[in-house]
């Protein structure tokens, strides 16, 4: 029987060059959160976001070095565990590059865009989605409990409307799942700019009056940290056509 894991990161910042320094899960078993010293310094603009700050982690343990880390990493890679994660391939590489790689995740982030077949939503954030889809729950945003909390709640309101909108009301919730688990395995094909100069702008349009721009997009995601992975594929499927 498959176990979901729902968890978060707090981290010195965005690219694959930082380190967790909070992670917070909540399953059946109950729930957790802990905080950790990072190898790096955590610089002011992250501490604006998670509220964590250098004095905070002062006495903490690294991660890899803590009481935590060995139940943590037997867990999440449990054979019948999946971890779920909003914008799970950033939460995904700051754990592998603590050891833990779990075996199957859900990203609710790729299943809400694809959910999403009109295009209504103008943002996938998770406390974006939070407001948009009223989710009932006392919890505070960028804290990484608080999120897993929302997140919780945002997992089932998609799963619900994935088995109502299938028509797939007598596929048990495992079968649900592993829908889910398949659509999050693959990258979003994005279909509009929410940066930039062409911010709201369709990338098909901007693909006819501004190719250079997507080509130099392009350079610039392959030569960060690889993180984004579904602009990455975005990119490369326009400038194919």
């Amino acid at each position: 029987m498959l176990k979901l894991i729902f968890f978060d990161t707090e981290t010195t910042g965005n690219t694959e060059k930082d380190f967790l320094c909070q992670i917070a899960y909540k399953s059946d078993n109950g729930s957790f959160a802990g905080l950790y010293k990072p190898e790096i310094k955590i610089p002011p603009e992250a501490s604006a976001v998670h509220h964590i700050t250098n004095k905070m982690v002062t006495d903490k343990s690294v991660f890899k070095e803590s009481e935590d880390f060995k139940k943590i990493k037997k867990l999440f890679e449990d054979k019948d565990s999946v971890v779920v994660a909003h914008n799970a391939t950033f939460d995904l590489v700051m754990i592998k590059k603590e050891g833990i790689e779990p075996k199957k995740f859900i990203c609710t982030l790729r299943v809400a865009r694809h959910l999403d077949k009109e295009e209504k939503i103008e943002r996938y954030n998770l406390q974006y989605l939070r407001y948009l889809l009223e989710l009932e729950v006392d919890a505070t945003a960028h804290d990484a409990m608080g999120d897993v909390l929302v997140l919780e709640k945002l997992f089932e309101r998609l799963k619900n409307k994935m088995q109502k909108e299938s028509g797939e009301e007598n596929f048990s919730e495992e079968e649900i799942i592993n829908k889910m688990i398949e659509i999050s395995s693959h990258p979003s094909l994005l279909r509009s700019f929410n940066f930039g100069k062409h911010n709201t702008k369709k990338i098909e349009e901007v693909m006819k009056t501004d190719r250079g721009y997507l080509e130099w997009l392009l350079e610039q995601k392959l030569a960060g940290d690889g993180i984004d992975e579904d602009w990455i594929y975005t990119l490369k499927y326009y400038l194919s056509k």
